[in-house]
């Protein structure tokens, strides 16, 4: 083997490499993406990834014959297998929702298996000339290298420019374009040589064509996982945005990674009560900070406050605040409220922000999406709560949406408990909402000698200091039960959440 020959190996090692963890990182985001739960199925998939690799290292010792042309072979199904996945894994999902993990696993498993090989297989290419700890040395590198470009590159670069889906084609093109390169480099040498290539150039043809054909497939898979025709579709660096349609047009729905946030028929129905209740229990509320709400809609109901002087609103995802701002849609929905000169737009971490030096504000208003995931659990705490109350003005207050007291009733009132750990006085309550069923907040005082707002609020469609009243009754199905309190440190509340959900 020539010098030049080893280090075209090599690289194409290191390509592997890439690709290998990059598929990883796929088939975890498309558990959590569909499955919800990140830190479960992250887990779990890594794991069971890593054993199907040490089974794949295993099963490579009794590979023999031209090794050069097990590899070549072994990107080959690699390149089809991972890079046709994350369609078939969509595709299946709203046909077998009970057997999907199934599916989910047999692929990590097969994938895992094939990577697995690799290394073992180049060693005993690499071995017949070099020394043992020269070629580990030098294919490791390689190999650490490529992983280390791929576990950075997929979640800066492939998943927020391409989506789950064209990454998941642009992955198996490596693996594709690793064979080939590999098979040219060692025409001579590798057995078989018209047959693999013919079958690259297939394969190459059959990626390249759903590469082509991948924001029509995106679409198509969309489509399966919502019933409304959807009218806007963008993958951020933090989460997947879409925005469905009615087939009468008369309801639109934002989702955020698969989870609705919102339907235009009932939403100020949510917004109202998010929103004037808190501002209408506190005496001057000028300064008002929204941690969430990028599309503008809690914002809308702030600003029918006069006596409100300035607005913080901080999400952490860009392109939500632009969508808000930008969108035909959502900005005749949001009554161009993020375009008001009182609003300043933070794209921060909303625990970020809290813990830094700023100002003081009369009211905080959470309008953040339910603990679903470990990286939400934290904003459900009583450290976040904690730093938010070194945040607020001596007579401020703060509301935070509190998921269902129906449907997740532990969480409901563990949000309760854990306010409580902080504030004086929490004060709970819920309404009923077409598209969600009941829909519970918690209103917490700094002090609870506070001194009540006596502008009146009358540009409202349901709210009224009246009906507030009647939202603080909880019916016995729904009404307080033992909760226990949530910790950074000893986190509970998103595994409630999907324990409720299953209940």
């Amino acid at each position: 083997m020539h010098s030049s020959q080893k280090t075209y190996l090599l690289v194409s090692l290191g390509i592997v490499a890439m690709c290998g963890i990059c598929y990883e990182l796929l088939l975890a985001a498309i558990a959590t993406y569909l499955l919800g739960n990140s830190i479960y199925y992250f887990s779990l998939v890594i794991g069971l990834f890593m054993f199907a690799m040490g089974l794949g290292s295993f099963i490579s010792k009794r590979i023999e014959g031209n090794l050069t042309a097990k590899f070549i072979f072994i990107e080959i199904a690699l390149g089809v297998i991972g890079g046709l996945s994350g369609i078939v894994l969509f595709f299946i999902f709203p046909l077998a929702r009970d057997f999907f993990e199934i599916f989910l696993f047999s692929f990590v498993i097969i994938i895992g298996v094939l990577v697995g090989m690799e290394i073992p297989i180049l060693t005993g290419v690499l071995a017949k000339e070099n020394s043992a700890q020269k070629v580990v040395a030098d294919i490791m590198s390689f190999d650490y290298v490529g992983a280390l470009i791929g576990s950075v590159g997929f979640p800066l670069i492939l998943l927020p420019t391409m989506g789950i889906l064209t990454s998941s084609f642009a992955i198996g093109l490596g693996n594709l374009f690793a064979a080939c390169w590999t098979c040219m480099v060692f025409w001579n040498a590798v057995e078989s040589r018209k047959y693999l290539l013919e079958t690259i150039i297939l394969s190459l043809t059959v990626l390249i064509g759903f590469l082509i054909c991948s924001s029509y497939l995106t679409s198509m898979a969309e489509k399966n996982l919502y019933f409304d025709k959807i009218v806007y579709s963008q993958q951020s660096p933090y989460q997947n945005i879409v925005l469905t349609r009615s087939n009468n047009g008369k309801d639109h729905r934002l989702y955020l990674d698969g989870h609705i946030q919102f339907s235009t028929k009932d939403e100020y129905r949510y917004h109202e009560y998010l929103v004037h209740p808190v501002i209408t229990q506190v005496k001057t509320p000028e300064k008002v900070l929204i941690l969430g709400g990028g599309d503008g809609l809690a914002a809308r109901e702030v600003l029918k406050h006069k006596e409100v002087q300035r607005i913080d609103l901080v999400d952490i995802d860009p392109l939500i605040t632009e969508f808000g701002q930008s969108n035909a849609i959502i900005r005749r929905l949001n009554e161009s409220s993020l375009s008001n000169p009182k609003l300043n737009v933070y794209n921060d971490d909303a625990f970020s922000f809290l813990n830094s030096e700023g100002i003081l504000y009369d009211v905080i208003i959470i309008d953040l999406p339910d603990p679903h995931n470990e990286a939400l659990n934290k904003l459900y705490t009583k450290e976040f709560y904690r730093i938010a109350e070194k945040r607020m003005s001596n007579d401020g207050a703060l509301v935070t949406q509190s998921s269902s007291p129906f449907f997740t009733r532990r969480v409901f009132w563990s949000i309760n408990a854990t306010l409580g750990t902080v504030f004086e006085q929490v004060t709970p309550y819920n309404i009923t909402l077409p598209s969600f069923g009941i829909w519970g907040f918690n209103l917490a005082f700094k002090n609870s000698s506070h001194s009540k707002n006596m502008e009146p609020i009358d540009n409202t469609r349901v709210y009224s200091d009246a009906s507030f009243e009647k939202a603080k009754i909880f019916e016995d199905d729904i009404a307080e039960i033992e909760a226990s309190v949530n910790s950074i440190f000893a986190p509970t509340i998103y595994m409630l959440y999907l324990d409720d959900l299953k209940s």
